[in-house]
């Protein structure tokens, strides 16, 4: 069963950082896609990252490329979104999502498990 916990989020200033995590089950964890999309008010819905737990490189938008890292900590499967550089486009509504079953691209999260979404809000 699928189950994730997520966290992080909150307020920065252009330029700031800000660190999203999500914790899914450990009999759900392994070879998994596991990452995030976004959602900001009249935009269209993002992949931003995503990591396939079994090894492989992360996808990352375009977008985000240089600024957002995603790193996993398979003892305590935890997949972590580090956001540098953050700019007041990247404001939106963050949301975990993991599946198996597909590619880890820019799309998996259509067809995975979605967790609680976390705001982040970047001010100019």
């Amino acid at each position: 069963q699928w189950q994730l916990g997520d966290s992080g989020g909150g307020s920065v200033q252009a330029g700031g950082s800000l660190r999203l995590s999500c914790i899914a089950s450990e009999d759900t964890y392994f070879n998994t896609c596991i990452g995030w999309f976004r959602q900001a008010p009249g935009k269209v819905r993002e992949g931003v990252a995503v990591v396939n737990t079994a090894g492989g490189s992360p996808y990352y938008a375009d977008s985000v490329k240089g600024r957002f890292s995603i790193s996993q900590d398979n003892a305590k499967s935890t997949i972590f979104l580090q956001m540098n550089s953050l700019k007041p486009e990247d404001t939106a509504l963050y949301t975990c999502a993991a599946g198996r079953g597909m590619e880890c691209d820019g799309t998996w999260y259509l067809t995975a498990y979605w967790g609680r979404p976390a705001q982040v809000t970047v001010s100019s």
